[in-house]
């Protein structure tokens, strides 16, 4: 599979990375899942302290001890479960992330993360003293690089001009075409954006092409109700879609089309759609006619809060 590099990093990722967020429990299911990614080509893996209260980190450590110096190693930081464990509270504080990394090192059966992500943020936060944090773990060498899970512009201009990101998390899909504004900004301060949510939760996804007329209701997203999803999946598969090209091809191509756009991080609880993933991405790029077509299709969009 295609690597590409990550923002102004050493790291080269490939082009899909899977997402470990919706590996579950079951540690056996999960670690076929990610034997199937590593044999399908995936070197770059995501996950996040916060998930499954810190069992995700294990299993992907566990899985990935043999083969830990051949793939590149992606956790987040800034969530802090309650004593409860029924929510948990933000926080991006030094003293938090740091104390937070040693935690995430011991699961992940690792001595440095490879990308160590702040896992949201706001503008209210105290940004000179996350960055401080980020950039004292990278000169201990606990971290290679770090970047954010975000898409708040506000936020997203703050750490491009003030700090030593490589990356951006970003939702971008089709349905939700926000991220654009901002990549030009990304781009030029050499910040690598990885897609997640490129599907948008499924309306996608070849299963929509099977969707009948009375099955649409309550297929909202964004901006969009469940009539004009309906109708430009009509248009894409009247105008695109062939025995060449599939609907899951073209959403994962409309990001990986992008400069800016570095991997789409895709989850999978299957062996199966690990493999069906893999085909989509290593699918031929859009062409500039099929690029242009889905551009005049969906809809341009601007985020409206955290300006």
């Amino acid at each position: 599979m295609e690597k590409r590099k990550l923002g102004k990093s050493d790291l080269f990722i490939t082009k899909m990375g899977l997402g470990c967020m919706s590996l579950g429990t079951d540690s056996a299911n999960a670690e076929k899942i990610i034997k199937t990614a590593l044999d399908e080509g995936v070197n770059y893996f995501d996950t996040a302290d916060l998930y499954d209260y810190g069992v995700n980190e294990e299993i992907v450590g566990e899985t990935l001890r043999a083969v830990r110096d051949q793939v590149i190693v992606a956790t987040k930081v800034g969530n802090r479960w309650t004593d409860k464990k029924d929510g948990w509270d933000w926080d991006p504080s030094k003293k938090h992330i740091k104390e937070a990394v040693k935690n995430s090192l011991r699961r992940l059966r690792t001595d440095y993360i490879d990308l160590y992500q702040l896992h949201g943020g706001t503008i209210e936060d105290p940004i000179d003293e996350t960055i401080e944090a980020f950039e004292e773990l990278k000169s201990e060498g606990l971290v290679r690089h770090y970047g954010i899970s975000s898409i708040r512009p506000n936020v997203i201009r703050e750490y491009a001009t003030r700090s030593s990101i490589v990356s951006v998390m970003m939702q971008y899909s089709l349905l939700d075409r926000r991220p654009e504004e901002v990549m030009p900004l990304l781009t030029k301060n050499e910040i690598s954006i990885v897609s997640r949510g490129s599907v948008a939760k499924g309306l996608l996804s070849d299963k929509m092409l099977g969707v009948k007329e009375n099955q649409w209701e309550g297929k909202e997203y964004l901006d969009y109700s469940s009539n004009d999803i309906k109708e430009l999946i009509e248009s894409i598969q009247a105008k695109l879609l062939d025995d060449k090209r599939s609907l899951n091809e073209l959403a994962f191509q409309f990001n990986l089309s992008h400069k800016a756009v570095a991997a789409v991080v895709v989850g999978a609880s299957t062996v199966e759609q690990v493999k069906d993933n893999v085909r989509a991405v290593n699918s031929p790029a859009l062409s500039k006619e099929e690029l242009a077509l889905l551009e005049l299709l969906t809809k341009e969009s601007r985020y409206s809060a955290h300006r």
